[in-house]
């Protein structure tokens, strides 16, 4: 074999393992965020007791219940409602060619929110309560997710009619996303303003992207929608990897150019629709995590794509543990501060593109 391309090749393989241990890195990481979110909190808990407790070993029923009840399945909410919002903006990205796209900036979220709101106000798929714990118990998960999902699908719809348009640039993209965003939010304001005292107060503390009231069940069905949805986005790293290179290219390495984009669309829309009805609306964590991804990691969608979930994972996680420290012993939901962190960023974002 001639030298040079034994150089080649040695140094691709050297390229791959950095990749590859950047993403070790970022596993370690969420799996040690994974153990702090479990541990801390308004009544705090050794790693020891943590552990044992995981073991079905608790040392009271009561750690046990904290635990396994309540700071398990919100941690795993966050796990999966991370790496599904990030999964969805790096393929967002990456079919529509816009490095500013995101369910989020591209009005999607708004539109789930609005679609799960429509249901549990008028056609009585949730059950109300007046305290923040039970704000909206969802009694018709499938109703929720298929009527947030359908108002997903009309927002995708809109954004890739803009995006065949000749002409419609990563701006013109956002600025769509803002007045489908403000639209949907409209008509979520209006469901509102019918609504008695209690709808009114317990959609408001639904609207709110908040990781504490997730439970097994809820995590089943997000789990079972979800996973899917990400094993697809794994199996078509290939074919982003082509789109991103252009659809002229991508059309010579033999991907169906219109059939990818829309295929991937709807399912990030889907999965944006299933972390919305359940979780409320969390922003920025499709545009941020993507970007920093990005950075670490390059643009091959073999490692952007997992390195962007165990990202969103660690930011919702670190996100659920700084809401437990911030205004203790009150919580704050994660979508203030992931709020906090995204806005400054997205205009980091505008500021280096006009640049």
């Amino acid at each position: 074999m001639p030298a040079a391309s034994v150089s080649l090749r040695a140094g691709y393989l050297a390229h791959v393992s950095r990749r590859r241990l950047a993403v070790a890195g970022m596993l370690a990481a969420l799996l040690v965020l994974g153990a702090l979110a479990l541990s801390v909190g308004a009544v705090r808990v050794p790693l020891g007791e943590v552990v044992s407790a995981l073991l079905g070993r608790a040392e009271s029923p009561r750690i046990g219940l904290i635990v396994l009840n309540i700071r398990l399945p919100q941690a795993l909410a966050a796990v999966l409602a991370g790496f599904g919002l990030s999964a969805a903006g790096v393929v967002m990205q990456s079919v529509l060619r816009n490095p500013l796209g995101s369910p989020f900036t591209l009005g999607i979220s708004q539109a789930a929110a609005f679609g799960a709101a429509l249901a549990v106000i008028v056609f009585d798929a949730g059950v109300m309560g007046s305290r923040q714990a039970d704000a909206v118990s969802i009694a018709s998960p499938a109703l929720v997710t298929a009527m947030a999902f359908a108002a997903c699908l009309a927002a995708t719809g809109v954004i890739i009619a803009l995006a065949r348009v000749r002409g419609a640039t990563p701006e013109v993209m956002v600025l769509a996303g803002v007045a489908l965003g403000s639209l949907f939010t409209a008509g979520t304001m209006f469901l509102q303003y019918f609504a008695d005292d209690v709808q009114l107060a317990a959609m408001v503390f639904w609207s709110f992207g908040d990781l504490a009231r997730a439970d097994w069940d809820d995590l089943a069905v997000m789990a079972g929608c979800g996973l899917p949805i990400l094993a697809w986005f794994a199996s078509r790293a290939y074919a982003f990897n082509a789109l991103d290179a252009g659809d002229e290219t991508a059309r010579g390495l033999g991907v169906r150019v219109g059939r990818e984009r829309l295929l991937g669309m709807v399912a990030a829309a889907l999965l944006t629709a299933v972390v919305v009805a359940f979780l409320g609306v969390i922003g920025f964590v499709g545009l941020i995590c993507p970007h920093a991804a990005r950075f670490i990691v390059g643009d091959d969608h073999r490692f952007l794509y997992p390195a962007a979930g165990l990202l969103g994972g660690c930011l919702l996680l670190a996100a659920d543990v700084a809401a437990r420290i911030v205004v203790s012993p009150h919580v704050l939901p994660v979508s203030v501060l992931t709020a906090c962190l995204g806005a400054p960023a997205f205009i980091l974002l505008l500021l280096r593109r006009r640049a």
